[in-house]
């Protein structure tokens, strides 16, 4: 059985941990998958919008499998570092909106994976910590860097520096969760809020994003060089043709590209 696993529901892609064996814990297999599936994802033109969750009902994701990593030497470690490097940096890569729906524990990797993501939908049972510092490490998916965009300077070292672990309610309360959720719904939330995403135009989303991303920590006046490629990206594009007709006609867009009618269930599991 795979254990990530992947399909397409009309124009929102979903990929899914799969390990609830062992709370989704991401081995070196894991991560293989994982950057695997998150690639096919970034290069299929129908998905528009990405939601990452997980199976099990206790948790996302608990972060590094430390039962296999107890058996490697330093050599076999350090070689499963790009491993590891190559799945995160997946996520990042995204041209795409991804959107985290966190249920229960979202520790070390699993809050990095979910920290990597643009929004984060949250059930009230979800618990999320940085406990690196704890067993002699440092976050290494991206944690310390990611935190610091999101959460700011200190609650980034409040979380970092004590391992500590933060749920839902503070979680939603210093902006590690953008949207909390009833237990047992992130599914249902994070999938309706794909598709009010993936409602919109899909050129002029990625390159919203990209705009967001990448102007991230840049001076202001950089920043709006950042937005304006964007917006030109945007504005010479067939999509703002279509929009504007559609607002004039008093109409539902067709966005070019979605010709494709939604290709619901085009992927099955483990694809």
């Amino acid at each position: 059985m795979p254990n990530v696993r992947r399909r397409l529901e009309g124009h929102v892609a979903v990929v899914t941990l799969s390990r609830p064996e062992a709370l989704n814990a991401i081995s070196g297999e894991v991560a293989d998958e994982l950057a695997g599936a998150l690639l096919a994802a970034a290069a299929d033109p129908a998905a528009w919008v990405i939601v990452l969750d997980a199976d099990g009902e206790k948790a996302f994701c608990v972060g590094a499998d430390l039962k296999e990593r107890a058996a490697m030497s330093d050599a076999g470690f350090m070689a499963q570092r790009p491993v590891f490097r190559a799945a995160f940096g997946a996520v990042l890569a995204l041209p795409q909106p991804v959107i985290a729906a966190v249920h229960g524990y979202a520790l070390g990797g699993g809050c990095e994976l979910a920290l990597s993501c643009d929004l984060i939908v949250a059930d009230e049972t979800a618990e999320f910590g940085l406990p690196e510092t704890t067993v002699g490490l440092v976050p290494g998916g991206g944690g310390t860097q990611l935190a610091l965009r999101r959460l700011g300077p200190g609650r980034a070292a409040d979380l970092v520096l004590t391992g500590r672990r933060v749920g839902a309610a503070e979680a939603g309360r210093i902006g590690l969760a953008d949207r909390l959720v009833p237990a047992g719904t992130t599914g249902q939330h994070a999938h309706e809020l794909a598709q009010r995403i993936g409602s919109n135009s899909p050129i002029s989303v990625q390159n919203a994003k990209r705009a967001l991303r990448q102007g991230a920590g840049l001076p202001l006046t950089a920043g709006l060089e950042v937005e304006d490629s964007a917006w030109r990206a945007a504005a010479f594009s067939a999509d703002r043709k279509e929009g504007i007709a559609a607002f004039v006609e008093k109409r539902e867009p067709r966005w070019p590209g979605a010709s494709d009618g939604g290709r619901g269930g085009g992927w099955g599991a483990g694809e």
